[in-house]
This record gives structure tokens, C-alpha cells and sequence, in this order.
């Protein structure tokens, strides 16, 4: 029997023939909340990507919202950095959501930014718990993003801590980074996986991009595993800009504030780089 099987058959009498089902196989069909209903993919057309269903739901309180998507078109040659996000879980600090953001020059205005969350995809009336993630009870989901909405939802509804660092990407190593997200994507719009707690989640397949990149650029110690400290580990690594001691540079990258001032304004994303 098939370990997927047999793990089915074991959790089965404890949560019954609808989870026993569900832990069958991934399904990119199932009825998802709102803000998950649509994947996104996209279209590579020599220098430029079009990304299909890009996310903005704007927010009135972290569950009333309205939904859009939109295509949106990137040219890889205006691609200039790439930003990491950090945000603690309230009661499990060990435990944090990690995201990118990649910028893009623009020639008559402001930089524009997509930003890319690797989230659980969640059913109606679905919650997050960290056993379920280890028990096939979600899919994987690359959220293609504005930060008004994945980077606002969590400062100015949520109320949780978020921490943007500076990477230390080149140009070059931030388009061959975007590429390979944008491909895992696709590659999740066709072909779904079950999310994993441990070894299929945020943090985990962001170190996985890096290092298809550059092989074995970032370690496997227990700060991927525990993505709270994800922050001091790309800081060691010198993966992100230093100001000082670590510290000082986690001060630094502090952001509530500024997207709490912010709030709403078509800006955000200049002010908390302020």
C-alpha cells in the first residue's frame, strides 16, 4: 500500500469519509474561498511575462473584502530587486509567513511591485492548523499579488508584525528568481500539490527557488524549518542588505507604521519603503 494510502486509512475513523477523500489526491476543484478561488499562471513572451489573474482584494476588515484580479504585464529587463517579507505568527513567533516581492523599473513613474505569497489554499469555512498541514487537508497556492493587498491585509487588518528586508539580488538573479516562481505556478495551476507543514510550505519552497539558482546557496538548519528566524538566517547568509547588527536591521525593516499611514493610498508601496 501506498504510504499516501495507508495514512489515509489510519486518519480515516477520526475524521471520516469526506477527509478520507480529500487526502486521496490534490484537487484543483473544490469550493474555495473567495480570495482563492483563481489560480494565477502566466504567459512568457520573449522579455516580457504576462501574468494572468493577479490578486487585489481591497479590504474594509480582514473578512469583508472585494475580489479583483487582473492581467498584468511585466517587462524582465525593468526587473531591478527583489524584497523579502517576514511575519511572525502572534502567538508562535518561531513560526512566521515569508513572501517576495519583486520591483520593476517603470520609465514615466514610481516602481511597481508584484508580490508573491505561498499560502495554503482554503476551502469555505476553512481555518489554518498546523497538524492539518501535515495530514493532507490543503492544497498549495501561489498568491500573484498586489502589496496593497497581501502586504496590507496583514499590517492594517490582521494586525500582525511584518518585516520587509532589502535582498541582495542582482538584477540578473532576480529575473532568474521571478522565472522560476512563475513557473512553479504554472506548474501548480496544472498539476496540484498538497501543502506540507514541514516540507511543502512558504519558507520551504522559497529556499528551493534560491537554490535551483545557485545549488546549495542557502543551508537546511532548523531556521527553514522554523521560518521565525528566517530573517536572521538570510542576514547570516548575506542574502539581504545589512544596517548594522542584525538588530538594527530588523528595526529597520519594520513596516506597520508606515502602512498603517499609508493605509488605502495608491502609494503604499513607496511609503513603507520610506
Amino acid at each position: 500500500m501506498r504510504p499516501a494510502a495507508l495514512l489515509a486509512c489510519l486518519l480515516a475513523p477520526l475524521f471520516g469519509c469526506a477527509t478520507l477523500a480529500k487526502m486521496a489526491a490534490p484537487s484543483n476543484v473544490r469550493s474555495w474561498e473567495a480570495d482563492q478561488a483563481v489560480l494565477p499562471y502566466c504567459e512568457f513572451r520573449g522579455h516580457q511575462v504576462v501574468a494572468h489573474n493577479v490578486r487585489y482584494c481591497r479590504y474594509f476588515d480582514e473578512d469583508t473584502f472585494v475580489v479583483e484580479h487582473e492581467d498584468r504585464t511585466y517587462d524582465l529587463n525593468q526587473l531591478q530587486a527583489v524584497d523579502f517579507f517576514m511575519v511572525p505568527f502572534e502567538n508562535m513567533p518561531r513560526l512566521a509567513h515569508t513572501m517576495l516581492s519583486f520591483e520593476f523599473a517603470t520609465p514615466d513613474g514610481p516602481p511597481e511591485y508584484l508580490a508573491v505569497s505561498i499560502e495554503i489554499r482554503k476551502e469555505l469555512g476553512e481555518t489554518y492548523a498546523a497538524w492539518k498541514g501535515s495530514a493532507r487537508q490543503y492544497e498549495l497556492m501561489y498568491v500573484l499579488a498586489d502589496e496593497r493587498d497581501v502586504v496590507q491585509l496583514r499590517t492594517n487588518h490582521r494586525g500582525e508584525n511584518v518585516y520587509r528586508y532589502r535582498t541582495t539580488a542582482t538584477p540578473d538573479q532576480a529575473r532568474l528568481l521571478l522565472v522560476d516562481v512563475l513557473a512553479r505556478a504554472n506548474e501548480l495551476a496544472s498539476r496540484p500539490e498538497f501543502y506540507d507543514t514541514l516540507a511543502n510550505n512558504c519558507t520551504t519552497n522559497l529556499v528551493n527557488h534560491i537554490n535551483r539558482i545557485k545549488p546549495n546557496r542557502v543551508k537546511y538548519d532548523y531556521r527553514v524549518l522554523l521560518p521565525g528566524y528566517s530573517d536572521k538566517l538570510t542576514y547570516e547568509e548575506g542574502l539581504i542588505e545589512r544596517h548594522g547588527a542584525f538588530d538594527e536591521t530588523k528595526a529597520r525593516a519594520y513596516v506597520n507604521a508606515k502602512a498603517l499611514a499609508a493605509a488605502g493610498r495608491e502609494d503604499f508601496s513607496q511609503a513603507i519603503r520610506k
